[in-house]
């Protein structure tokens, strides 16, 4: 899987996932299972091996206290790499 997921999320309502529990487990190796409640999506499963994928994606958190002087003037004199201007869109959330 790698994180790759080849299908779109599967919706389940609360109640249905009940009645199937053990068709939405198996799925949820494949494929993310969004739960619903009310209409309303609360819960996602996902397989272990994704979610220690993400996990793993986690970063520290540091503030501009925790750099050294000469850390943040290279942070402060640096560039982006090309193709970064992609994710611009990212910036509007």
């Amino acid at each position: 899987m790698g994180g790759l997921w080849m299908a779109d999320p599967v919706k389940v309502s609360a109640a249905e996932f009940q009645r199937q529990s053990g068709r939405y487990f198996d799925l949820a190796l494949t494929q993310p299972v969004v739960i619903t409640r009310n209409g309303r999506d609360r819960t996602v499963m996902i397989s272990t091996e994704e979610y220690q994928r993400l996990k793993r994606r986690d970063r520290e958190v540091l503030a501009a206290a925790d750099f050294s002087d000469a850390e943040l003037q290279d942070i402060a004199e640096s560039l982006p790499p090309s193709g970064a201007d992609a994710f611009d869109g990212e910036l509007d959330r």
